[in-house]
């Protein structure tokens, strides 16, 4: 792990009040390498073997997000993806991108979107997410 990433992560888990695991450790340094969204398979992919099973790393983005260190951006596939909750605020996530034939997802942080307004009585807003479908540049 790199010193400089290291003493970030540390921070983030005592600022959040959470005990500084290893796997916590990992994930957050997985999550903060990615340059998008990852599902649990790409997490233990990226884990050293033996570092974590899928139950551990599960229960540790379960804290991370009750903690609001990362968040679920999205579900595809019946796949959950996380990532860290720096770029998003309490009522909105950036959008995401997901192309239809590669599979590949991008954040598009310099996108902005306007919050939902004129929800009909009794609708409750918590937060909005956006997923746009369509080609990628490489497959279009």
């Amino acid at each position: 792990m790199k010193p400089q990433t290291k003493k970030t992560i540390d921070d983030l888990l005592g600022s959040a009040k959470l005990r500084r695991t290893g796997p916590r450790r990992t994930v957050l340094e997985i999550l903060m390498d990615a340059k998008r969204p990852q599902t649990v398979d790409e997490i233990m992919t990226a884990m050293s073997r033996g570092c974590a099973n899928k139950v551990t790393v599960y229960r540790t983005l379960e804290s991370l997000v009750v903690a609001g260190l990362v968040h679920r951006a999205f579900v595809h596939k019946r796949a959950e993806h996380f990532e860290l909750a720096d770029r998003c605020t309490e009522a909105q996530c950036h959008p995401h991108f997901t192309c239809t034939s590669c599979g590949k997802t991008f954040c598009l942080t310099d996108l902005s979107l306007p919050l939902i307004k004129g929800l009909k009585k009794g609708f409750v807003f918590h937060k909005q997410q956006v997923r746009v479908d369509g080609l990628c540049p490489a497959c279009s």
